[in-house]
């Protein structure tokens, strides 16, 4: 069952070297990503039409061939070598859903 990765950057960045670090070493691993975890790119930071509440300051949606692969991706050495970069560029939410 396929399952999607949503993060929502909640504020502007604080850091744009550091989110260009972070963007840099997963250009150079989405092969691995792809092959490796299945990782679907669906959309990075597309148009929103905010229905309710304030509206996250920007979304990204993966899609995982299922949440194991989703999970391992984000625990990959790789992914957490980027991430170290992404947390001091800005600050976002994730979370794994898996439809019913």
């Amino acid at each position: 069952m396929p399952a999607y990765m949503i993060f929502t950057r909640e504020g502007p960045v604080r850091d744009e070297a550091e989110m260009a670090l972070y963007s840099a070493k997963n250009q150079a691993a989405a092969g691995k990503y792809v092959s490796e975890y299945g990782l679907k790119p669906l959309t990075f930071y597309g148009a929103q039409q905010v229905i309710e509440g304030d509206g996250p300051d920007g979304i990204v949606l993966l899609e995982f061939p299922d949440a194991e692969k989703a999970r391992a991706w984000y625990d990959s050495p790789e992914y957490q070598d980027a991430l170290q970069h992404r947390l001091k560029g800005a600050t976002y939410r994730c979370a794994i859903v898996e439809p019913n």
